[in-house]
């Protein structure tokens, strides 16, 4: 009897669940470095790849790509297993995966301190990389795809649908984007002209927001809140409203990043008016998250895993409805270039991504390891503390900072001149770069400690074989 066939395949799960808490602290580690380094200019030694211009780069990939990527690849795989009842297709493909996967991220590691980048936004990786990443995200979608056909259920659950459009539109946008004319093996150059190629990028940029920082991880949400809640979804009519509303109007939002550039008036406003309408959708779905509690809203008394999840949902929702009003052309006079964009971008990244992410790697790891939970739930809920606290430090030092800097930058005098020296606005900034950094310094904590914490799990394992195939009812 083949066994593989009847038993699912955690073996890339457990590897993916590992490398996210590993990527969650070095990428989080160079973000801290950076945060300093805005304080103290001449805190690392002065080599060009330690510069902040280097690092920063290093530090987004890291965190999005390392990070965040390796926590949709667990759960992704995870979940279509479970849901369609059946073995993830093509083993030697999901083992591809991850080796392949890591091997970009190393590539990444070494070529952008060195400076070998495109210099587009979350796409800096030169042609050689965005090739393997095509390879490899191809392979990817075989293997999620394969095993939804080889599903024993008719239905497909609605986190498989989120995670299906995430797949299919980050190849569509990487591939686009990254086309490029090669010059050397280490440097191409965009296939795209001028303003063409801002669009273009910022079409690629605001979805790998909308996709795979967005509709991805409510494909995690969808499946992992119910599942620690021990409650259906609040209204699964909702979640696939929520699924269509979304991926519909996320596509067009892009342009609301170059407000005031060369981009006609038309595009710009297009890209407000999107930008806009997504708010319903957002809050569709982190209000059909929040509501699963219903009737056991006292769990959460207990359990810090469900704190991480429905508090990721919390920042979300938050991010969500400040995305849209910072899209509204005169609130974008005032924010552009500011840190308030900064504080933005982490309320959703380190509130959002990275709670869901924390919190569902707790719920999985026990499970993959023969264990019925973490090694110490009193840590978790450290953890939480720590991180939520963390992230607030930031992301309101951010939004104070930013908006003071676009105040200040556009105060003028009764004669018409500025009121104000840039360098002005930079020292007055600074008492709040050092909240930020203490915010970063509380979450690489909460990093260590879930690796502390998974460590403990695994050495108390009572088995790494894979699970048996559920059959369905």
């Amino acid at each position: 009897m083949n066994t593989t066939a009847t038993h699912y395949n955690d073996k890339v799960v457990r590897q993916f669940a590992i490398m996210t808490v590993v990527w969650g602290i070095v990428g989080m580690l160079v973000g801290v470095l950076i945060a300093a380094q805005l304080l103290w200019p001449d805190l690392l030694p002065a080599w060009s790849f330690l510069s902040y211009g280097r690092l920063r780069p290093l530090h987004t990939n890291a965190v999005i790509f390392a990070f965040g990527g390796s926590a949709l690849f667990a759960t992704s795989y995870y979940i279509v297993q479970r849901t369609c009842h059946t073995r993830l297709f093509a083993d030697k493909l999901a083992a591809f995966t991850f080796w392949g996967w890591q091997l970009i991220i190393l590539l990444a590691a070494v070529t952008l301190p060195l400076g070998i980048t495109s210099g587009k936004e979350y796409a800096e990786l030169e042609w050689p990389i965005d090739l393997l990443i095509a390879v490899v995200w191809v392979a990817y979608a075989v293997v999620f795809f394969g095993t939804i056909a080889l599903r024993k259920v008719k239905h497909i659950y609605v986190a498989n649908w989120f995670f299906a459009a995430y797949i299919i539109t980050i190849a569509v946008l990487h591939i686009t984007n990254s086309l490029a004319v090669p010059v050397t093996l280490t440097k191409g150059y965009s296939l795209y002209p001028g303003v063409v190629d801002a669009m273009v990028q910022w079409w690629y940029g605001h979805n790998a927001v909308g996709f795979f920082l967005t509709a991805a991880f409510l494909g995690m949400m969808y499946y992992f809140i119910p599942k620690q809640a021990g409650r259906p979804v609040y209204s699964y009519r909702l979640s696939v409203v929520h699924f269509w509303a979304l991926i519909s109007i996320y596509m067009w939002a892009g342009p609301h990043h170059l407000h005031y550039t060369t981009l006609p008036d038309w595009a710009q406003s297009l890209g407000m008016v999107f930008s806009l309408i997504l708010l319903a959708p957002s809050w569709g779905g982190m209000i059909n998250g929040i509501m699963t509690l219903s009737g056991a809203w006292h769990k959460l008394r207990t359990d810090p895993i469900l704190k991480f999840m429905i508090v990721s949902l919390s920042f979300y929702g938050m991010s969500t409805f400040e995305g849209p009003m910072m899209s509204i052309k005169t609130v974008n006079a005032l924010s552009h270039y500011t840190d308030w964009t900064i504080g933005h971008v982490h309320s959703g990244a380190l509130g959002w991504v990275a709670m869901i992410s924390i919190g569902t790697m707790y719920a999985l790891i026990p499970k993959l390891y023969g264990r019925t939970e973490m090694y110490s739930t009193k840590l978790i809920d450290v953890h939480f503390w720590t991180t939520t606290i963390g992230v607030v430090l930031y992301i309101t030092s951010m939004w104070i900072a930013g908006v003071m800097q676009g105040l200040m930058w556009r105060a003028t005098n009764a004669d018409g001149t500025l009121t104000y020296a840039f360098i002005e606005s930079i020292k007055s900034t600074y008492p709040y770069y050092g909240v930020r950094l203490l915010g970063g310094v509380l979450v690489l904590g909460g990093m260590f400690i879930i690796a502390y914490n998974v460590w403990k799990t695994i050495a108390g394992r009572t088995t790494t074989a894979d699970a048996p195939v559920v059959q369905p009812a």
